[in-house]
């Protein structure tokens, strides 16, 4: 068939650059035995992708014995030797950018198409009413984090910004984000397409926290699990088959909302009120509940930043009373909600994260599951996120960077 050569060079280019991706510099002799490709093939194929800018030579290997290159005479393994060429991804041949936006600061960063974080920056935003334009806001985020990086605006292929909440893809307006001041014109979608040069995409902040977790950290070979999310409000996030179910309208995972005993209905769910899943077990009620339980000092500040303090010091001190009964009441009202969803979704795996639920670690972690296992017939394996620092922003380069790779990547089927 016409442009099969040509098709499959370029699968297997991109099958390389995956492989050299994965697990960093390779020889040729390595990456022909990964890909199947004889030596010359893989000699071929490297330079085709040298030549491409996207792959540059990093040095030799020192370990292997045999050799690895042009006119090797051979060991008979066929490893690389003492002086191996090694290939690597060019950093530099693609950046992507992600921003992770709360009510407190907009969070932005930019990464090669590696993967490396390469340049950081934070605009504050404090106060019921944004001190200057989202618009503004974003572009100034983006920008020092651009800069950051030593690079310009227009290096930056593509960017994802993750909020609370979803935008509507039906009227564009961000929903179930009330919290949210001067991200609800309807006009703001084309406001940031005008002033921003690449494509952008927008995620719901929590689905963005699992993508992490899928892509890096606790979830990584799970087709169907559920992220379980507290942190400034609580939400989850649900991938099915692999892939995320935003639902109809971008809304499915907005728990806070969901029904559970012990406390009010959720009614005019688009007004601030309190009632459902996050009356029982949101990062507010923790304090309220130190309180109620004789714990002090109980400190001020946000609710998240409370909630894990004080969730932290009750997993260091187990064994005090008043500290394990904290940690058993927040235990029930969160295994009372994961278990609705586990009878929905039957999911293999759920995930905890968000700051007031990993601060519990170990000790929360094994009371949840004491609890589930009483509540739910289906038993799915409970484990704590690995990504720590920043997953909605890691989640948000790691979208970014998918696109990206496939961007560029995919140019090599038309050379």
């Amino acid at each position: 068939m016409a442009g099969t050569p040509r098709v499959l060079r370029a699968m297997n280019d991109r099958a390389a650059l995956d492989l050299l991706l994965e697990h960093g510099p390779l020889s040729r002799t390595r990456l022909g035995r990964l890909t199947g490709l004889s030596k010359p093939t893989a000699s071929q194929l490297l330079a085709r992708l040298e030549a491409a800018g996207l792959v540059i030579a990093t040095g030799t290997d020192t370990d292997g014995p045999g050799t690895d290159g042009p006119g090797e005479s051979g060991s008979g393994a066929g490893r690389p030797g003492p002086n191996a060429q090694l290939y690597a991804v060019d950093p530099t041949a693609a950046y992507a950018a992600g921003l992770d936006v709360t009510p407190e600061r907009v969070l932005a960063a930019v990464a090669d198409i590696t993967g490396r974080t390469v340049g950081e920056h934070a605009v504050p935003t404090p106060g019921r009413r944004p001190a200057e334009p989202v618009v503004r806001q974003v572009t100034t985020a983006l920008d020092g984090a651009v800069k950051a990086a030593g690079l310009v605006r227009s290096d930056v292929r593509r960017l994802v910004i993750g909020t609370p909440g979803a935008f509507d893809p039906n009227t564009g307006r961000l929903r179930y984000a009330s919290h949210l001041p001067g991200w609800h014109s309807p006009a703001l979608l084309d406001e940031l397409a005008a002033a921003l040069p690449m494509p952008v995409e927008y995620e719901n902040d929590v689905n963005l926290a699992a993508l992490a977790e899928q892509r890096l950290g606790a979830a990584r070979g799970h087709e169907d699990f559920v992220l379980l999310w507290n942190e400034g409000g609580l939400g989850a996030a649900v991938v099915l088959g692999g892939r995320l179910h935003r639902g109809f309208t971008g809304g499915a995972g907005e728990v806070g909302f969901l029904p559970v005993p012990g406390v009010p209905l959720v009614r005019h769910v688009t007004k601030a009120n309190s009632g459902g899943y996050q009356e029982l077990a949101g990062s507010q009620i923790i304090p309220r509940l130190a309180r109620e339980l004789g714990i002090s000092p109980v400190p001020e500040g946000a609710y998240a930043e409370v909630a894990a303090a004080l969730v932290a010091r009750a997993a260091a001190d187990i064994d005090s009373g008043s500290h394990r009964q904290l940690l058993a009441t927040y235990a029930t009202g969160l295994a009372t909600g994961i278990a609705s969803l586990v009878a929905v979704l039957d999911p293999e795996l759920v995930v905890l994260s968000g700051t007031a639920l990993t601060a519990g670690g170990e000790p929360l972690r094994a009371l949840v599951e004491a609890e589930l296992a009483e509540l739910a017939a289906s038993r799915p394996r409970l484990v704590l996120g690995d990504v720590r620092e920043h997953p909605v922003l890691r989640g948000a380069l790691e979208s970014a960077l998918a696109a990206t790779r496939d961007e560029v990547f995919d140019t090599l089927t038309l050379r």
